[in-house]
């Protein structure tokens, strides 16, 4: 029977791949069907793609709401349908634009921003894609959505006169268009604007330099090495407190029922101890890590001072 892979791998998605290439590609690679992809990188663009696998398909939500971080670089005179080098050219216009202007146009989206999601977009409207609406030729109304900019860099301006590009570095929120920044900045400017390159540099602690491509996981699978590559899928949650359940309460604990906090195995209270005194150590909505006495990841719980037991927040154990 193969290995059942549990955990995240952090993909470089190279250009041509649409996110769900990638899963696609990587069920064939790991020979397994559960696997998730932490949203959508659009065909054109490379970098951080978080893939969720086994257990870790689980966690496909909560990393979708991480920030997310992207170098891009803008071309301005230009607009396409797709508000990128990609699309059909929609408007072309002479660029008289200075340093000084770009960097004051670029800082005023610094922040909270109202952003209208483009056309050629996964977002559903009426149970169909936008994306299809487009291919159809329709051009239908998009409620504005507030998302938000923690930073912008201009990293390079020098090709501003001769060709209209610059590259900047976006650190933002979840739900983030930045060829509709790039789209947005342009219109700020009078010329119009489209983006011409994008990769992901980040998505919460997951960065460019550790990324693997698709063939480097092929590789690592032939040499038994995948290991090596899959974070477990606990990692996100290495800064809550953990515990070990004791073993005659795992039959419970794998069913995702509650325990008390005499079902927790700590080394470092000794048996003549009360359990009241042990409950006094946790508060009301204290969060822990938990495992088995296997050292198995259980899932995260919660603590109810009123009933004095920790109940699941988030349950990843899968029985083999």
């Amino acid at each position: 029977m193969p290995n059942m892979y549990n955990g995240l791998i952090n993909i470089y998605k190279e250009a041509g791949y649409t996110s769900s290439d990638v899963v696609a590609k990587l069920r064939g690679i790991l020979h397994q069907k559960k696997i998730g992809h932490t949203g959508t990188l659009d065909p054109d663009a490379v970098g951080v793609l978080v893939i969720c696998v086994g257990n870790g398909t689980k966690m496909c939500d909560m990393l979708t709401d991480h920030d997310k971080e992207y170098i891009a670089v803008c071309k301005l005179g230009v607009t396409t349908d797709t508000q990128d080098i990609s699309g059909n050219v929609l408007s072309e216009s002479e660029v008289n634009v200075s340093t000084e202007e770009l960097h004051e146009a670029v800082a005023a989206f610094v922040g909270d921003y109202d952003q209208i999601p483009p056309m050629y977009s996964a977002i559903k409207i009426g149970g169909k894609k936008l994306y299809e609406l487009a291919r159809e030729g329709k051009n239908v109304e998009r409620k504005a959505r507030r998302i938000h900019i923690d930073a912008i860099s201009i990293l390079d301006d020098s090709k501003l006169q001769s060709e209209g590009l610059f590259t900047m570095e976006v650190k933002c929120s979840k739900g983030t268009y930045i060829r509709t920044l790039c789209n947005d900045i342009g219109e700020r400017l009078g010329c119009g604007a489209t983006m011409a390159h994008l990769t992901r540099t980040a998505v919460g602690s997951f960065h460019l330099e550790d990324a693997v491509t698709l063939d480097q996981v092929q590789q690592l699978r032939d040499q038994n090495e995948l290991d090596s590559i899959i974070r477990p899928t606990e990692v996100l949650f290495k800064d809550l407190d953990f515990v070990h359940i004791k073993e005659d309460h795992l039959p419970k604990l794998r069913n995702g029922n509650p325990f008390k906090v005499d079902n927790i195995v700590d080394e470092h209270l000794t048996d003549e101890q009360d359990v009241v005194d042990k409950d006094d150590e946790y508060s009301d909505g204290t969060r822990i890590r938990v495992y088995g006495a296997d050292d198995i990841f259980y899932g995260i719980y919660t603590y109810d001072a009123r009933t004095k037991t920790f109940r699941v927040e988030k349950f990843f154990y899968e029985a083999n």
